[in-house]
């Protein structure tokens, strides 16, 4: 590959999370560094906007738990207010036309039931713990583990048609997909990352235990603003050639490409199978070709007030029967208006996929409503963000693993190609889909590459 007599240490391609992490890192080890971002904004799947009353409507990812302690500090450093997810008052379960109010994580009204559901997310939590972080494919049971859907192993453990909805909302809340698309591999090592489904699915104590006030958003633009304007927007790249030199990294439009001994690639592993790599890699064509992109629409209904708080009800839902399958209140911390979030997910999102704009949003307020009385269909504002139809994200909330992926090419998610270094909330040892492990994956990809520049650069000394 020719190389020119000028050229950067490291580009980095997404100014998501992970690739402004990874940028900022590296321009403080010293790195000439230069960010290129296919969208129009920075932020990726941390996108936040303004409502009418000018308090922030997070699109994408938004909440923080303990344990999280890389984003944790993102969000100090930002001087925002991080305040706690409103959890006062009794949850509401819809479940066959039924109407139900319960306390606490799981659904009480049939106990048996309840007792199942429990069972089998402490199952699914400490079989996690055995599956070796960075490595499940060393499992003992591996092979036995990937081959399975979570669809079959729920057809095992759960006799209740209850409890089985029930535990297919947490999956579909956490992964997007349904039972049926998850190797039983992927889904435990994500759990062992994130302190199992227990602790990814509950509020106080889990990972949606707090909230931002200025948004997911405002994490990216204060790491963007340390860049000082080396980030390029409408900057889609479509091929990078490499070797052992560096790379040659094409954007469309362009006629110049840039040039770099090394590239962070800060994308979802079927976001990055749009650049074609020159030489091939096959591991990665594999790698993309098992993996599903996450079918999440998420909704945002506004109110004048949070009107459910006053009927003692704490605007959390869990429905295995309409489109909405949870919800969480989201009004601003200091409660003067009102805002109600949910997630259309899996199946459910495809049944709805086709429905006008409009007929989607009564339907949502009808569910609403159901669940939190009549004046849910009253809402000021609607918002929803279809992150499948998002043309440079494609899906949401995280890309996940069909049966036998793991075990045959997983191994490729974060092994480095010659001098193209892998990041991303997927590549994440730990917190994998989620704010905290986007930002681990920037750290590990910039710490790769300054380890790798510096023996470059001494072998060239020497």
């Amino acid at each position: 590959m020719h190389v020119p007599e000028q050229l950067r240490d490291a580009v980095v391609i997404g100014a998501g999370l992970a690739g402004l992490r990874a940028a900022v890192d590296l321009e403080r080890a010293g790195c000439d560094v230069l960010v290129l971002e296919a969208r129009d904004r920075i932020g990726g799947r941390a996108w936040s906007g303004v409502a009418e009353d000018g308090s922030t409507i997070d699109f994408g990812g938004q909440w923080l738990g303990p344990g999280q302690t890389r984003a944790l500090a993102l969000a100090e450093a930002t001087g925002m207010e991080v305040f706690p997810t409103w959890v006062a008052g009794a949850n509401v379960e819809l479940r066959e036309g039924e109407r139900l109010e319960y306390s606490g994580l799981i659904p009480t009204a049939d106990p048996d039931a309840s007792i199942e559901v429990v069972t089998a997310m402490l199952d699914l939590d400490l079989l996690g713990l055995d599956v070796p972080v960075g490595a499940p494919w060393e499992h003992e049971d591996a092979a036995l583990l990937d081959a399975e859907t979570m669809a079959t192993w729920l057809d095992r453990n759960l006799a209740s048609p209850v409890s089985r909805g029930i535990v297919e909302v947490a999956l579909q809340a956490v992964f997007g997909v349904n039972s049926d698309e998850l190797s039983v591999l992927f889904v435990l090592a994500y759990l062992h990352g994130g302190g199992g489904l227990t602790n990814l699915t509950r509020t106080t104590g889990g990972a949606q235990e707090r909230r931002m006030d200025a948004g997911a958003g405002a994490l990216a633009a204060h790491l963007a603003k340390k860049l000082h304007g080396r980030i390029e927007l409408d900057a889609p790249v479509d091929r990078i050639e490499w070797d052992a030199t560096g790379v040659t990294v094409h954007v469309v439009g362009r006629s110049v490409p840039v040039t770099a001994r090394r590239a962070v690639l800060a994308l979802s592993p079927i976001l990055a199978e749009r650049i074609a790599l020159d030489p091939e890699v096959p591991q990665r064509h594999a790698l993309a070709a098992g993996m599903t992109m996450g079918r999440v629409r998420k909704v945002h209904a506004r109110y004048a007030r949070p009107f459910w708080r006053e009927r003692g009800l704490s605007g959390q839902l869990i429905s295995t029967n309409g489109s909405i399958s949870s919800t969480f209140d989201n009004s601003p911390s200091d409660g003067t208006s009102g805002a109600l979030v949910g997630f259309i997910a899996g199946r459910d999102y495809d049944a709805t996929a086709d429905l006008t704009d409009d007929a989607r949003r009564n339907l949502v307020l009808d569910e609403l409503a159901c669940a939190f009385g009549p004046e849910a269909r009253l809402a000021t504002e609607y918002h929803e963000v279809d992150w499948p139809a998002e043309e440079w994200t494609g899906g949401g909330p995280v890309a996940v693993m069909q049966p036998g992926v793991l075990t045959r090419v997983g191994d490729a998610l974060r092994r480095p190609i010659g001098p193209v270094h892998l990041a991303g909330t997927e590549t994440a040892l730990e917190w994998c889909g989620y704010l905290e492990g986007a930002l681990e994956s920037g750290e590990r990809a910039a710490a790769e590459v300054v380890a790798s520049l510096a023996l470059t650069k001494g072998s060239e000394e020497g």
